[in-house]
């Protein structure tokens, strides 16, 4: 596995074309809009919700609901910028997944025209991390959750 020690240089904020960098996700599953702070113990990420949204077509027709699902994978996404602070791998052969997800609540519905902030913190760093995100949306918390995520051969994720 080409794998290093030696984490990139990473400078705040990033905008789009700095997270289609680090990350494999494209629409219409990119779900990080912005980078506010990244450090080697915290990400600040945003996500804008738009009523444009594509999972706002069935989830729920007049009644417009981001899913809960979709929360916890942009927490991941966040992780996942979070983990490319601490380790890089080759992007061509190499992608983070999800190992886990655990503690997942939701405390309130995310609707069009919030504004997420997504807050993800490590809690154990290495080949396998654990993190912690939290989501919040005008001060308050609306999900948060703990997972774990690992790096995996592209070859053997087919």
């Amino acid at each position: 596995m080409d794998v290093t020690t030696t984490p990139p240089v990473i400078e705040g904020p990033l905008g789009a074309e700095q997270i289609l960098g680090l990350l494999p996700h494209r629409f219409p599953f990119l779900l990080i809009d912005r980078v506010l702070e990244v450090s080697a113990d915290r990400v600040l990420a945003l996500k804008n919700v738009s009523i444009n949204e594509w999972f706002f077509q069935g989830h729920f027709p007049g009644a417009p609901v981001m899913p809960g699902v979709l929360q916890v994978e942009a927490m991941a996404q966040a992780g996942g910028i979070l983990a490319s602070r601490s380790t890089t791998f080759d992007a061509s052969t190499h992608v983070m997944v999800f190992m886990a997800i655990e503690a997942v609540k939701f405390r309130k519905m995310v609707v069009p025209g919030d504004q997420l902030r997504i807050e993800v913190v490590p809690l154990r760093k290495g080949k396998i991390f654990k993190m912690k995100g939290e989501i919040k949306v005008d001060g308050a918390v609306v999900s948060s959750a703990e997972f774990l995520a690992g790096l995996a051969e592209k070859s053997k994720v087919k």
